[in-house]
């Protein structure tokens, strides 16, 4: 068994290291990693800037890039083999509901998922990095657990559960006090919150951007429920961001638009005055 592993806090954070110690004994695994913390970029490519390749001392390949340049240069020419699965963090802090948007952990993650390689997302759901080492442990007990199905994915048994992509978020807790595993849905967050302005020594205002929102939909079947009750949460992500019940109507409003161009009912706009 393969694995590829990247972050977002950088290769030096020490979510990925415990995440190194705890799955190097079940399989063969290799990190690239951005060379600094790269939070919040997403999928996030580095178009028009040459990126290059460093070794770090423990072996740790890292590159000045963001999480997904890494994996998409690992998979694409720097490893010279297919991993079997791809893991991102584990990510100092919650990755739960709309965060799932704008998370370098996450992006990573789809970055292998978008390849063809199952692939998950570990966060820890407070930051600061307490009982790291009980996450290092539950991220490797779920790779455990799947094991078989991604042996299967790999000798093309199973192309049905190839490619998925998962998200999970793992509270800092001791281990009598961490629950059981739980699939559940992302929940969602208010708005983010506003704005926070300074001013520079030159007298020119700089903008900060302000925290995430507080949790909006918590309920039972969430993640943010399940993590608040001790379990660790696992959900199942898609990229496809098609939305599929107002396509019937986006279709009829198409339709109306075009038959009104046809029959010349769409006014031409008004020209500005000289």
């Amino acid at each position: 068994m393969k694995i590829l592993i990247c972050n977002d806090d950088g290769y030096q954070a020490s979510g990925i290291i415990a995440l190194y110690e705890a799955l190097k004994d079940i399989a063969d695994v290799e990190v690239v990693a951005p060379e600094q913390n790269n939070s919040a970029k997403s999928n996030a490519l580095t178009l028009h800037s040459p990126m290059y390749v460093q070794t770090a001392a423990n072996g740790f390949r890292y590159i000045n890039g963001t999480p997904a340049d890494c994996v998409h240069i690992a998979l694409t020419g720097l490893l010279g083999y297919r991993p079997d699965l791809v893991v991102s963090g584990i990510n100092n802090g919650a990755n739960m509901g709309d965060d799932t948007i704008y998370s370098g952990t996450v992006g990573a993650a789809m970055e292998g998922y978008l390849f063809g390689i199952p692939s998950i997302a570990f966060s820890q759901t407070e930051k600061g990095w307490a009982h790291i080492d009980v996450a290092g442990r539950r991220a490797r007990d779920l790779v455990q657990q799947l094991m078989p199905s991604l042996e299967k994915i790999s000798e093309g048994a199973q192309p049905t559960l190839a490619p998925w992509l998962l998200n999970v978020n793992i509270p800092n807790l001791p281990d009598a006090q961490l629950q059981g595993y739980k699939v559940c849905r992302l929940g969602r967050r208010h708005a983010a919150e506003r704005v926070i302005t300074q001013t520079s020594p030159r007298g020119e205002t700089m903008y900060w951007i302000g925290g995430a929102g507080a949790a909006k939909e918590e309920g039972e079947g969430t993640d943010f429920f399940a993590t608040r009750h001790g379990f660790v949460s696992i959900t199942p992500l898609q990229v496809d961001l098609t939305d599929h019940e107002r396509l019937p109507y986006w279709a009829q409003t198409a339709a109306q638009l075009s038959q009104a161009v046809r029959s010349g009912a769409v006014a031409e706009p008004a020209q500005a005055a000289a």
